[in-house]
């Protein structure tokens, strides 16, 4: 603190006396002219924290003519709420070179880091002497005017207006902190509303300035915050390079003078402090002005060099500062290049608050008096930081809700991206299951025809032979029969399962009897369980009414058949499988207990799963794709039915099968291509009457099957290779039965069909329509029934002996 004992004037003034002889000051400062040092405790606005040493408030002047010394500390009684104008200050005045420079040696120790203000307190302190009487005298006088008007002002206020010098500064503080407060809530309440960050800062900065009542209000935006700003190795080049292009600057010659450091340490830490300063900078995004006669400085970025001097101006900010400049004319003195700046910016007073985020600095909140000096007061400071944290706020949820988007975006993008992946995977799991499909479809096709050649060759031999072969060759003949019809099933069975899993497969929905068909399927597996040693029952709980069923009954049958057989394969020799029949409601219901080898607990999961059989030990003994009982539960699931298994091992396995009843006997499902291929087990009666057959087909394998077999069962069969030629000798040979290949290259089998109802006495000629295609395109045709292809023996004896009793009886 500074020693009084030197100071000629200590006494209380108002805030309005004291600027009162700062204007004095100034007066004397323009009559001893040009080498003067005019300083005010706006030159320490620019530290951090303000020296405790130093007083609220001083005025200085030195210079050789006149010097002198106003300090001012505020009186610790005033009331918070007396207004600034009207609080009283302990000042103190003194001309004594000895204080002065006491003072002097005081202010150069806080601005020791300023080597121009260095510099010039210690030249200032080396022309300290006696005043000119003269201008002593013009002082005092000056001086003595102000304290009488202080002295007439405090006695007018005791005696004319005793309470409302005290009511009248508590009410208007009053009013200006409700108005305060409403300011901050319309500004929260914004804020809560709104995510438009740019709509909240424009609102904002404009009702700021309004409230403050200044010139301009403004916000400056950095370009990234300092945390991000990283630390760069330099070499001696790159340093002494910027202390050239720093001399080469327009800054005063005393500081351009004083720019290079003692040492290399010091070159280096200010390289980086430049390039740090140089990485942050930014400009000015939003503002507010009073009138258009103020100019605009909206997109101004400040130059770089001006804030070089100013010791770790944004680290402090990070930290919280505040800046106040009441008069920048004074604060910038020893800131050439600010000052310049400030008076390019038509800047006379500021305050500056930073806008910080999440403890980083994001940018700066200033309010700019542009015609004249500004005692900001506390109040205003204080208002004008909490603004700068409801901002601070508004933007880092802005910034929060840009992530969100931009977030969402990316996850929408990546949704996309990975739906397009799906589609295109799908499309060629599509495409490669059509190829699947097609490729099973085909071969089975191709393996079938000639299978079904050697099935029927076969039985017919071993039906023509009887008696004419040795039993090995008739044992030989059976064996070929029996594999083929093995083969058959395995390729029937991938081919069916195929068509489920691509939901190509038709549900022909019938009425038909349960009893009688689980009795069937006993009686066709009975040689089968006799073979292996297995007892084969059955056991129906039906009456007259529930004994009546809608289904396909040629898939029920697939079903029992596949669960029949596989409980057959796993019971051993001594077992016993049983077949159980009930209805429960609207659902028949199918069971098969076997006391065979079980099934694990572990191995359940893999039961219905497709080329599985549960041990590989079985692979070996049992014979089989694995394919059986995932079939079946296709074939189950298309029935929208269920199938449930419950398995020991060593006691053996029950399945059990709920299917309902289905709605109508019109075809369900869609129709797909070779569906109707399976195997049919039906016996059939061969005690046909004597009739003529033609058999129009160009490939001759299936021709030679077909006339072989109809040979057997006694027909008369006569094969016509080609198409063009067979109305002639059909109209001559009368038949009762034309098998019509529809798919015979270079013809149309509507119109094959036509032509031979227009022959004449032939319009009652039954037709057997073969294709490879059954479908409601070719229902259309005029045929009397169609068989799919390969041929199968059973299934082609059965469509003749319909036709035939149909044609008995019409």
């Amino acid at each position: 603190m500074l020693s009084y004992q030197n100071f000629i004037l200590r006494r209380n003034l108002s805030l309005t006396s004291f600027n009162g002889l700062r204007t004095v000051f100034g007066q004397m400062a323009q009559r001893v002219g040009e080498g003067n040092l005019l300083l005010t405790e706006d030159v320490l606005s620019t530290l951090t924290v303000r020296p405790q040493q130093i007083e609220e408030k001083f005025i200085l002047l030195v210079s050789e003519q006149f010097s002198g010394l106003l300090v001012a500390t505020q009186r610790l009684e005033e009331s918070s709420w007396s207004d600034a104008e009207d609080k009283l200050y302990q000042v103190g005045l003194t001309f004594a070179p000895e204080a002065i420079a006491e003072f002097l040696a005081q202010l150069t120790s806080f601005l020791k880091d300023h080597p121009l203000a260095e510099k010039t307190l210690q030249e200032a302190s080396q022309i300290l002497g006696p005043n000119d009487a003269n201008l002593q005298s013009e002082f005092t006088l000056s001086l003595l005017e102000l304290i009488a008007n202080e002295n007439k002002k405090i006695i007018s206020e005791q005696t004319i207006y005793p309470f409302v010098s005290v009511c009248k500064p508590v009410h208007e503080a009053l009013e200006q902190q409700v108005e305060q407060e409403r300011l901050l809530n319309q500004v929260t309440t914004q804020i809560r509303q709104s995510l438009e960050l740019p709509v909240i800062l424009e609102t904002a900065v404009e009702q700021v300035r309004n409230f403050l009542q200044t010139d301009r209000l403004l916000i400056y935006q950095f370009e990234q915050p300092l945390s991000s700003v990283k630390s760069i190795e330099f070499t001696e080049k790159d340093i002494l390079s910027f202390y050239e292009q720093a001399a080469r600057q327009e800054l005063h010659p005393e500081e351009a003078n004083l720019i290079k450091p003692e040492n290399d340490n010091q070159l280096e830490q200010d390289f980086e402090q430049e390039v740090s300063d140089r990485k942050i900078w930014g400009r000015v995004t939003y503002e507010a002005r009073y009138s258009h006669d103020i100019p605009s400085v909206l997109g101004f970025s400040e130059e770089e060099r001006c804030f070089t001097y100013v010791p770790n101006c944004r680290e402090r900010y990070r930290k919280g500062f505040t800046l106040a400049v009441k008069d920048t004319e004074t604060a910038y003195i020893f800131h050439p290049c600010l000052l310049q700046l400030m008076r390019h910016c038509q800047v006379r007073a500021k305050l500056v608050v930073p806008i910080l985020i999440q403890e980083q600095l994001w940018g700066l909140l200033i309010a700019h008096q542009c015609f004249e000096p500004r005692q900001w007061q506390d109040k205003e400071k204080k208002f004008l930081s909490h603004i700068a944290e409801h901002l601070a706020i508004a933007i880092y949820q802005a910034q929060l809700y840009a992530e969100v988007q931009q977030q969402k975006q990316t996850l929408e993008k990546r949704v996309i991206d990975r739906t397009q992946e799906l589609h295109d995977a799908m499309l060629l799991a599509q495409s490669a299951n059509r190829a699947k499909t097609e490729f099973l479809a085909t071969m089975s096709h191709e393996l079938r025809t000639p299978l079904t050649c050697v099935i029927g060759l076969s039985a017919t031999l071993l039906r023509w032979s009887f008696g004419q072969l040795s039993q090995k060759q008739r044992d030989y003949l059976q064996s070929i029969h029996d594999n083929g019809e093995h083969l058959l099933e395995l390729i029937n069975d991938i081919l069916e399962l195929s068509q489920l899993e691509a939901g190509k497969t038709v549900l022909n929905i019938s009425e038909f009897s349960l009893s009688q068909l689980a009795h069937q399927e006993i009686i066709n597996l009975k040689p089968k369980a006799n073979q292996r040693g297995v007892e084969l029952a059955i056991a129906v709980k039906l009456d007259a009414k529930s004994d009546r069923f809608l289904a396909d009954d040629r898939r029920v049958r697939q079903i029992l058949y596949n669960l029949l057989s596989n409980g057959i394969k796993f019971t051993p020799q001594g077992g016993r499988v049983i077949l159980r029949v009930w209805r429960e409601g609207d659902r028949a219901v199918l069971q098969v207990e076997d006391t065979g080898i079980g099934i694990p607990e572990h191995q359940k999961h893999l039961l219905f799963q497709k080329f599985q059989q549960l041990d590989s030990s079985y692979r070996r003994q049992y014979e089989g794709t694995g394919l059986g009982l995932a079939l079946t539960k296709q074939l189950v699931e298309l029935h929208d039915g269920r199938i449930e298994v419950n398995s020991t091992v060593d006691v053996g396995s029950i399945f059990t099968v709920w299917l309902p009843k289905q709605q109508s006997l019109i075809n369900q499902k869609t129709e797909s291509q070779s569906s109707s291929y399976t195997k049919e087990e039906r016996l059939i009666n061969l005690n046909f009457p004597a009739g003529r057959i033609v058999v129009i087909e160009n490939h001759e394998e299936t021709a030679t099957l077909i006339c072989e077999i109809l040979t057997a069962a006694g027909f008369q069969v006569v094969w016509l290779l080609e198409a063009s030629t067979a109305m002639k000798q059909i109209e001559i040979l009368q038949p009762l039965i034309v098998i019509l290949d529809l798919q015979l290259p270079g013809t149309n089998g509507k119109e094959l069909v036509e032509q031979i109802r227009s022959l004449p006495d032939m319009q009652d000629v039954k037709i057997l329509a073969l294709t490879n295609k059954i479908s409601s395109e070719n229902l259309v045709l005029g045929a009397n029934n169609y068989l799919g292809k390969p041929i199968l023996p059973q299934s082609l004896l059965h469509k003749i002996q319909l036709l035939m009793t149909n044609h008995i009886n019409e």
